[in-house]
């Protein structure tokens, strides 16, 4: 069986560089760690999230958008905050448009949605102390 430690990335490709950094980096808040060139090109940007996770970013994308939530493929980014009211509120103030807001979720988590420039979802997540996920968090730790 093959262990693993966690998910250490997501990687998406785009169709304008700056206008992805100008949200991930200016809106979100991520730092650019660094960038990798491939035959005197730009190839990759890393993103942090945190100190084992980023997000990859390819420029070069071709078409417009990306493809909606029922078809197969990535379909989204969860990124966890510890509260969701405020988290709305600061992407708001920095002009990022709330595509769902914010919701009790099925799982018992509060949820809001926002897009990239090229049509990304990312979920924002506040777990709930009693929601499935923290629930099964605790079952399996043996708590």
């Amino acid at each position: 069986m093959l262990t693993v430690s966690r998910i250490t990335h997501i990687a998406i490709k785009v169709t304008d560089i700056e206008a992805t950094l100008a949200f991930y980096v200016g809106r979100l808040g991520f730092q650019e760690m660094f960038r990798l060139d491939r035959e005197g090109r730009l190839w990759i940007v890393y993103l942090s999230v945190s100190d084992t996770q980023y997000l990859e970013i390819f420029p070069g994308g071709e078409g417009v958008g990306v493809p909606g939530p029922e078809r197969t493929g990535y379909n989204h980014l969860c990124l966890e905050v510890p509260d969701i009211g405020v988290a709305a509120r600061e992407l708001e103030a920095a002009g990022v448009e709330l595509s769902k807001p914010v919701v009790e979720g099925a799982d018992g988590n509060r949820q809001a949605w926002i897009e990239d420039p090229d049509g990304h979802r990312i979920e924002l997540m506040e777990m709930s102390p009693n929601s499935m996920q923290a629930e099964a968090i605790a079952r399996l730790k043996g708590e």
